[in-house]
């Protein structure tokens, strides 16, 4: 059987030069896919920021005086709004790109990996703990494969 589509309303902006970047499509196409067969609707925004900005928001959401691939930060609706609305999603760039580098990963698939990542946290899944961690890989695994990616963790 297969997965229902996704009525997603997703804003993409980009607070640094978009030359190289990921078009608005592909960030939908993946985030589609994460959502596929989890919700019917959803709401949300990703922006792709630089090593400064990135700095900032990890320094003072997360307490980390550092730049990091991917922050998810989901929605806090007032008790007894229900709206489809997930959160958003903060790519840094520079970083992204440094690591698919490092990795030898095509930029485009390390995108495609931080995206479902960033959605599945915003979903509420998360990998503190070793069996949530597995549980939450695999599945990337799983829809990454569906895009014709290969296993990110390789």
């Amino acid at each position: 059987m297969g997965r229902r589509a996704v009525q997603l309303d997703l804003g993409v902006s980009y607070g640094l030069d978009r030359a190289g970047l990921p078009a608005p499509q592909s960030f939908r196409k993946w985030a589609e896919a994460a959502l596929s067969g989890r919700v019917r609707r959803a709401d949300l925004a990703i922006r792709l920021v630089g090593e400064r900005e990135g700095r900032a928001l990890n320094r003072h959401y997360r307490g980390k005086d550092y730049a990091t691939n991917v922050l998810s930060f989901p929605a806090e609706l007032p008790d007894g709004v229900s709206l489809p609305i997930l959160g958003d999603i903060v790519l840094c760039a520079p970083v992204v790109a440094r690591e698919a580098r490092e990795h030898g990963k095509p930029l485009a698939a390390h995108y495609a990996h931080l995206t479902v990542h960033g959605v599945l946290h915003l979903l509420g899944m998360d990998h503190d703990d070793p069996l949530e961690a597995e549980a939450m890989e695999q599945l990337e695994r799983e829809i990454l494969a569906g895009l014709g990616i290969a296993d990110p963790y390789l």
